[in-house]
C-alpha cells in the first residue's frame, strides 16, 4: 500500500515536473463521512495544488483529467477525493499578485 501522500507527490513530480506542489491530507475533516476509511488511518481526502508548465493550453477539465489519470491506482485503492487546483506558472503568479 504505502504512504499515499508520498505516492501522489512522486507521480505528479515525475509526470508534470511542477514548479510548485502542495499536498495536504484533509482526511481528518471527513472522519465518519462517506469515503472515510474504516481503519481511521486517513489518506482518503487530499487537497492538491500543482503549478506546472504541462497545463499550458489546457482547460481546467483537461488538467484535472490528466491528474486523475496519473493517480488512478491511488483512487482505486484508498483515495476517495481529490480537491485540485491546477495552474500554469503565469496563472499562479497573477493569483499571488491579484
Amino acid at each position: 500500500m504505502g504512504n499515499y501522500s508520498d505516492r501522489i507527490e512522486r507521480k505528479l513530480t515525475t509526470a508534470l515536473k511542477p514548479a510548485n506542489l502542495k499536498i495536504e491530507d484533509e482526511s481528518h475533516k471527513h472522519a465518519g463521512h462517506a469515503g472515510a476509511h474504516v481503519d481511521g488511518g486517513g489518506e482518503t481526502h487530499f487537497n492538491v495544488e500543482i503549478v506546472s508548465d504541462a497545463f499550458t493550453g489546457q482547460n481546467r477539465i483537461a488538467r484535472q483529467r490528466q491528474v486523475y489519470g496519473l493517480l488512478a491506482e491511488e483512487l482505486n485503492e484508498r483515495v476517495h477525493a481529490l480537491s485540485l487546483a491546477t495552474l500554469t506558472p503565469e496563472e499562479a503568479a497573477s493569483k499571488s499578485t491579484g
